[in-house]
């Protein structure tokens, strides 16, 4: 049996920096064809992206896929337009209760495919500050020694 093609992972690095993740969510994303081929190809910027609620819906907002240039001249898809997420809307509200309850916010960690459907994982975040950010950075150094002299 052939080995099915390996598919990207597009991971947003930047938000486990910035927060602190206490949990996460996997959501379908609501896309157009040409926009799916360059998620395929690894185009898919979550760098500055995160989630909001609006009407009862969950939006990706911010997130960046360049247009396809082998497509329709004639057929233009903005670039950083909200994109649809789709969850469970029991999820949904446990997501709602969280961000108006406890402050909490929702920032996209990774991208990825799942029988052929592009999907979203969500971390329910807390926005780190800079002392935090310090302490993670100092102890991930101390980790690292540790490891190099075998301990």
């Amino acid at each position: 049996m052939a080995k099915e093609p390996s598919t990207p992972v597009i991971s947003n690095r930047k938000a486990y920096h910035d927060y602190q993740i206490s949990d996460e969510l996997e959501a379908g994303v609501v896309l157009h064809g040409c926009e799916v081929k360059m998620v395929r190809q690894g185009s898919f910027n979550l760098r500055d992206a995160y989630c909001e609620i609006r009407d009862g819906e969950l939006w990706l907002v911010g997130s960046h896929i360049p247009e396809y240039p082998q497509a329709s001249s004639h057929v233009s898809i903005d670039p950083v337009r909200k994109r649809k997420l789709l969850v469970h809307r029991s999820e949904l509200k446990r997501l709602r209760r969280k961000i108006i309850e406890k402050g909490f916010t929702l920032v996209p960690l990774k991208a990825y495919f799942v029988e052929g459907k592009v999907k979203v994982q969500i971390g329910v975040a807390r926005g780190k500050r800079q002392y935090d950010k310090r302490e993670t950075i100092k102890k991930r150094d101390i980790d690292r020694e540790h490891a190099r002299r075998g301990g």
